[in-house]
């Protein structure tokens, strides 16, 4: 936000904070940048100065802003790298999901999951220090009680897999949601194989 603007996020709060971030970090220049999702989604911020409205609606959409008005302008890569490369290096990386699914009734991946296994190890160890929330889900078929174990158990074995590549026990929080937040919407007693999963999510 510069002395004479403000941003208001219109969509996709994801790139609206980072565009009113960057915003903020170009205090002396007064110059704001849309930037591009990574999956592609369409995002926009609206930049005001005194009664005059800009929206930035397309990737590297941005406005350089004067005392007198604002210049809308399309920026590029090189411009955002050279104004605000250590302010984008210095930030700390978007979170990063991932979802596994397990053999029914028991706490064994299946054979797709283990082979995205090597992939999410990856994506991990790009984090300095990994902060992870690990649910684990069933599908209907069996009581809650059942469920509820079951559903740990997966979380642990998700979270046991993890800290054998050299993460924090302190930094991996296991949980089990049962039956209680399904995927796919079933009645009772349905084998639903997306609904055996386990949910991580990285920061």
């Amino acid at each position: 936000m510069t002395t004479s603007g403000w941003v208001r996020f219109r969509s996709g709060i994801a790139a609206g904070v980072l565009a009113a971030w960057l915003g903020g970090c170009s205090y002396n220049t007064g110059i704001v940048v849309l930037l591009p999702e990574k999956d592609g989604r369409d995002t926009a911020v609206e930049v005001t100065q005194g009664d005059q409205k800009y929206v930035l609606d397309k990737p590297y959409a941005a406005t350089r802003q004067w005392p007198a008005g604002a210049q809308t302008y399309t920026s590029d890569p090189k411009e955002v790298q050279a104004r605000f490369g250590a302010a984008l290096a210095a930030q700390p990386r978007r979170a990063t999901s991932f979802t596994l699914y397990f053999v029914e009734g028991q706490d064994e991946f299946t054979v797709e999951s283990k082979a995205v296994l090597e992939g999410m190890f990856a994506e991990i160890a790009k984090y300095p220090v990994p902060d992870l929330v690990v649910v684990g889900h069933t599908d209907t078929v069996g009581n809650n009680a059942v469920n509820d174990a079951l559903a740990l158990r997966r979380a642990e074995t998700v979270r046991a897999a993890i800290l054998a590549r050299g993460v924090a026990p302190e930094n991996i929080v296991a949980i089990g949601r049962g039956k209680r937040e399904l995927l796919v919407l079933t009645a009772e007693g349905v084998a639903e194989p997306r609904n055996r999963r386990v949910e991580i999510v990285v920061r």
